[in-house]
């Protein structure tokens, strides 16, 4: 019987636009003032997670490092980093997540810092990352996740009126997660969410955060650009959501998987 091939996965995100849009944060991120508190919620956490597990590798892949600095936490610890990014700068390793890791020899321990929430075919994707890791490897993976951005959301609703347009990515959840870890062949997987609150005085600080963090729109089917009326709609929706100190309270979910490249067990009956 003839195999079939498996449907390509949907187009939801614009390569180009996912690959400038992280090339530009990366830009960004040398700025003194720009946010990176999500990227760093995710190492801290990580850390703390290394530690809990006492996993101490001797060989890491981190992806979407921005500046480096989990990779540098874990270089004083003794571990041989190997740095890689979607959008690599020099002395780092350019990765397509959504084909196979240019890595002959398996990692003990890989570490994702976003980037995977705006792949096409993520399934795909954490296969790749199962395969790149040694017998025993643990692998790590953070990126905001369902339940994120619902100031933002609201208002752009509020702003398109009667003609709402797609402007906020689409998220997995903690359940989807778990499902995908195992379709994946990860061993002992983990999954876990934890929420972040930020308060802004602006619609354009929020917006300009999110530049900063790579978390602007790169939809493969964007919606048109707002207008005037509808950036005026966005920000006196925005106002009146502020509380009595003039601040509105933006959330950021942040999904946390992890799992071990181990034989899976199996079922007893």
């Amino acid at each position: 019987m003839a195999q079939t091939t498996p449907p390509a996965p949907p187009e939801i995100f614009a390569r180009h636009r996912r690959l400038a849009q992280r090339a530009r944060m990366r830009r960004l991120a040398t700025r003194p003032d720009a946010a990176r508190f999500l990227a760093d919620d995710m190492i801290e956490d990580m850390l703390d997670r290394l530690a809990f597990l006492r996993h101490t590798p001797q060989t890491a892949l981190i992806i979407g490092d921005v500046d480096q600095s989990l990779g540098a936490a874990l270089a004083a610890q003794g571990v041989a980093v190997t740095q890689a990014d979607p959008a690599a700068l020099p002395g780092e390793i350019d990765v397509d997540q959504e084909a196979p890791l240019p890595f002959a020899q398996g990692f003990d321990f890989i570490a994702v810092l976003g980037t995977l929430d705006t792949v096409n075919d993520l399934p795909g994707a954490l296969v790749h990352l199962r395969r790149a890791l040694a017998p025993d490897g643990l692998a790590m993976v953070s990126f905001p996740a369902a339940g994120s951005l619902p100031a933002l959301r609201s208002v752009m609703l509020a702003a398109d009126a009667d003609r709402p347009a797609p402007r906020v990515h689409p998220q997995v959840d903690v359940r989807a997660g778990g499902q995908l870890l195992q379709r994946a062949g990860f061993a002992d997987p983990v999954i876990d969410s934890r929420s972040l609150a930020v308060r802004y005085r602006s619609l354009s600080r929020l917006v300009q955060d999110l530049r900063d963090q790579g978390l602007s729109n790169c939809l493969a089917r964007p919606g048109a650009p707002l207008g005037k009326a509808a950036l005026a709609r966005a920000q006196d929706a925005f106002a009146a959501a502020a509380d009595a100190e003039g601040r509105v309270t933006e959330t950021f979910e942040i999904l946390t998987l992890s799992g071990w490249a181990k034989p899976l067990r199996a079922p007893k009956f």
